[in-house]
C-alpha cells in the first residue's frame, strides 16, 4: 500500500512514477502513440484508402466504455474494501479474544501465553494462505517448538489453527471451572475468525468472470486503435499527444481495476497485509504487558 507521510505536492503528483499506474500500462501506451504517429504521417491512408471518421461513433464509443470501466471498477473496489473491513473485523476479534483470555481464564501464565501466540499467528498464517505462500518467518516463530506446530504442514494452516485452538481452549476453560456463558462468549470470537477467514477466500477465490473482463479489454484496445482515424482531420499533428492522454486514461483505469480486484496481493496499491498483521501483534502483546515488537516502516513510501 502506498504511503504518504505528507500531502503530496503538484509536482508529486503529476510526475511520480511511484504509487502510478505508468510501470503496468506504458508498453501499450507506447505503442498506440506509435500507431497514431504513422497514421498521423500518412494522413490516415491506408494503402490509398482515405480512412477518415467523424466523431460521432467515438463519442457514442467513448461514453459506453467509460461506464463499462467505472462499473468494473467499482466492482473491484468493492472487493478492495469488503476485504479491508474483514482484516479489521480481524484486528477487533484478535484484541478481543486476547483480553478474554487474561481476564476470565487468569490463571495459568504458560497457556495464555500460548493463546496469544496463536491468536497472531493466525494472522500471519492468513496472509500467507491468500498470498498462495508457504507459512512465514513470523507465524513460525510463534507456533514452531509449541503443541500447535503441526498446523504448518496442514492444507489450509489458518484453518487448521482454529480448529486446535477452539479444543485447547475450551479445554483451558473446563479445566479452570469456566461457566458455560464464558466458553459461548470465547467460541463467538473464534466463530467471527472463522467468518474472516471464509469471507477473504470468497473473494481470492471468486474473480470478476473472465468474459468481463476480456470484452473489455478488447474494447478498449480496438478504441485506442482506431481514434487517430477520428482526430487527425481536427487536430492534425497533435494528434498522438491526444491519444496518448486518452490511452493513458482507459489503460489506467483498465489496469486499475485488475490490480484492486486482488487486494491481497503484494503490488504497490494492494493492501499491506503485513503491516495490519504487525499491529494485531502489537496489540495482543500489550494488553498482555509483554514487549511489542516495533511496528512495520514503509520501504520507499510501500507498507507491505
Amino acid at each position: 500500500m502506498i504511503v504518504n507521510s505528507q500531502t503530496p505536492t503538484t509536482a508529486v503528483l503529476l510526475f511520480s512514477l511511484k504509487g502510478s499506474i505508468i510501470p503496468a500500462i506504458w508498453k501499450k501506451v507506447v505503442f498506440t502513440v506509435l500507431i497514431s504517429s504513422i497514421i498521423t504521417m500518412t494522413h490516415g491512408n491506408l494503402f490509398d484508402f482515405q480512412m477518415a471518421l467523424t466523431a460521432t461513433p467515438f463519442t457514442l464509443w467513448g461514453l459506453t466504455l467509460a461506464i463499462f470501466l467505472t462499473f468494473r471498477n467499482t466492482a473491484a473496489y468493492q472487493r478492495f474494501w469488503e476485504a479491508r473491513t474483514l482484516w479489521g473485523e480481524l484486528a477487533i476479534v484478535s484484541r478481543t479474544l486476547a483480553r478474554q483470555g487474561r481476564s476470565l481464564l487468569p490463571d495459568n501464565e504458560p497457556q495464555r501465553r500460548e493463546l496469544n501466540d496463536a491468536i497472531t499467528a493466525f494472522a500471519y498464517l492468513l496472509k500467507d494462505h491468500l498470498r498462495d505462500q508457504a507459512p512465514g518467518e513470523d507465524a513460525r516463530r510463534l507456533l514452531c517448538g509449541g503443541p500447535l506446530a503441526s498446523v504448518l504442514d496442514a492444507q489450509s494452516p489458518p484453518n487448521a489453527l482454529l480448529g486446535r485452538l477452539g479444543r485447547r481452549l475450551m479445554d483451558r476453560a473446563s479445566d479452570q471451572g469456566a461457566s458455560d456463558m464464558v466458553r459461548v462468549e470465547m467460541d463467538r470470537q473464534l466463530t467471527h475468525m472463522t467468518h474472516v477467514l471464509g469471507g477473504c477466500e470468497r473473494i481470492k477465490t471468486t474473480p470478476i468472470p473472465y468474459p468481463y473482463i476480456l470484452m473489455l479489454h478488447r474494447v478498449v484496445h480496438i478504441y485506442c486503435f482506431m481514434l487517430p482515424f477520428c482526430l487527425i482531420e481536427n487536430i492534425g499533428w497533435f494528434t498522438p499527444f491526444a491519444v496518448c492522454v486518452l490511452a493513458y486514461t482507459f489503460f489506467g483505469l483498465d489496469a486499475l481495476g485488475d490490480q484492486i480486484a486482488d487486494p491481497f496481493d503484494t503490488q504497490p496499491n494492494d493492501l499491506a497485509l503485513g503491516a495490519i498483521c504487525r499491529n494485531i501483534e502489537r496489540a495482543v502483546s500489550e494488553l498482555n504487558d509483554l514487549d511489542a515488537p516495533p511496528a512495520l516502516v514503509p520501504e520507499q513510501g510501500v507498507l507491505l
